[in-house]
């Protein structure tokens, strides 16, 4: 299901991209329909924009200047890191796209400090091996590492993998180097962990998907890399039992415990029908699945051992049914091979109404069963998929199309289901947009379920810092008129 994106401004006018060009280079502003196309669609199709021309600066100065020429013309400006957002975040509705895929500096690194500062448009995975090679970690890491730039995960908050023991992006970010809606550039890049001299403004910035300012660069928290590691997946009766589990090995372990991926049996058999080299790592079905990580700083500790007495004694309480413990670092990736899957496996399957949601921990299995049984009610035979970030309360949870169903006719439910499981989670006390963002695909979802005052003040805040409207217009506020 494609949704078409009517332009919101006119097209650019000739002399600002002459100026555009005189400020970037002729190279550098692409205005060619073949070469704009890459910039225009959501990776999942979802959504196709219009821009009369992609920029790439080189620089902040640069970006800076971008933005003050599109000011002047009344042009909207729409930021763009690595294109792999799932909430139509980064599509253009008519403005000039400014991609800063050219910005991927690594400016400075301090191993004392354990701190590193880059430019926005670093791939995440660059963003890593820089640290590891100074001998730290920068733990933000998810599926799309590989093409994902810093900046796009700043401007989302992204979570990821790690959050359980580090945090979303906004505890990994200590400054940020931002260009303003006027074309002024805000440096807060202190990679200070206090700094109480007046608002902390960088947190408007974190998760605020370019409606604020566009980040040029950040200084980043950096941590000890661990010394041992062990990985374990885990068969239990159900989402109760995960959740009793996780609080056990919690409470044994304390920061230790540095991952908890929940499965249901229908993600782990679409990780082995389609995922490559996957193998079954248990012999017995199970009613769900966890996938447990624990990591150790300490000298002389050994995490694997750690993990295996944990979950001997798990079993000896009856908490859970079986587990596989990996005995080195290829068995490891083997397990984890399986939680990545899932996500492509259910592209594999036809259509997929996704719901990226947050409830808190001590709810996660009432809510897993209350949206199964309601989708299922809806639709008969829906295969519903809850799996992710048990640990932090963040579940995705997609819905696979009824086999056989034509994908066009079940993704036109997508805002019948919208309806049926975010229902649940806001009664439940939680989010509708837990990690990837609001864009354009929740917009206006949170005129729904966001309280008016927060409404209010997430409009005085746009006003405030873009009186014009022209940083990533239509996206994440919704209007005074909106209704879902």
């Amino acid at each position: 299901m494609e949704r078409k994106i009517h332009a919101m401004s006119e097209p650019a006018p000739s002399p600002l991209l002459d100026a555009l060009r005189g400020a970037l280079g002729d190279r550098h502003v692409l205005t060619d329909p073949d070469l704009l196309a890459p910039y225009l669609s959501e990776r999942r199709g979802l959504f196709h924009g219009t821009t009369p021309a992609v920029l790439r600066p080189g620089s902040t100065e640069e970006v800076a200047a971008s933005v003050r020429l599109c000011a002047g013309a009344g042009v909207p400006v729409v930021a763009l890191g690595g294109n792999t957002g799932l909430t139509g975040g980064g599509v253009p509705q008519g403005g000039v796209v400014i991609s800063l895929e050219r910005m991927t500096a690594v400016r400075a690194v301090d191993p004392i400090g354990a701190t590193l500062i880059v430019e926005a448009g670093a791939i995440l995975e660059t963003v890593q091996a820089a640290a590891d090679a100074a001998g730290m970690l920068f733990p933000l890491t998810y599926a799309s590492r590989g093409s994902a730039r810093i900046g796009g995960g700043i401007a989302t908050n992204a979570g990821g993998l790690n959050v359980l023991a580090y945090g979303n992006a906004r505890e990994l970010t200590l400054g940020l180097e931002v260009v303003l809606a006027d074309g002024r550039i805000w440096n807060g890049l202190k990679a200070l962990r206090k700094d109480n001299a007046g608002y902390d403004l960088k947190q408007l910035f974190i998760g605020s998907e370019g409606t604020l300012g566009i980040v040029t660069a950040a200084a980043l928290r950096l941590f000890p890399k661990p010394r041992s590691t062990g990985v374990a997946f885990v068969g239990l009766d159900s989402a109760q039992a995960a959740l009793d589990l996780f609080v056990f090995l919690r409470d044994r372990a304390d920061r230790d415990l540095t991952a908890f991926e929940y499965l249901p049996p229908f993600a782990l058999d679409l990780a082995l029908r389609h995922g490559k080299g996957t193998v079954r790592p248990l012999s017995g079905d199970h009613g769900a699945y966890a996938l447990v990580e624990f990591s150790s700083c300490r000298p002389g500790s050994e995490a694997r051992q750690d993990l295996e007495s944990a979950l001997g004694a798990a079993l000896e309480a009856g908490m859970i049914g079986d587990a596989a413990i990996a005995s080195g670092g290829v068995q490891a990736n083997a397990l984890w091979d399986l939680r990545e899957a899932v996500p492509e496996a259910q592209t594999r399957e036809g259509g997929s109404i996704k719901h990226d949601v947050s409830v808190p921990l001590t709810r996660l299995p009432e809510f897993l069963e209350r949206a199964d049984a309601a989708c299922i009610a809806a639709m008969p035979g829906l295969r519903p998929c809850g799996f992710g970030h048990f640990g932090d309360g963040n579940i995705h949870f997609n819905l696979s199309q009824p086999v056989g169903m034509d994908k066009a006719a079940f993704l036109d439910h997508w805002t019948r289901f919208n309806r049926i499981v975010h229902d649940i989670v806001h009664e439940l006390g939680g989010s509708i947009a837990a990690e990837h963002g609001v864009g354009l695909i929740k917009r206006d979802e949170l005129a729904r379920y966001a309280p008016p005052v927060a409404l209010d003040l997430m409009r005085d805040i746009k006003a405030a810092l873009d009186p014009k409207g022209l940083l990533n217009p239509g996206k994440v506020v919704p209007p005074a008129d909106a209704t879902a």
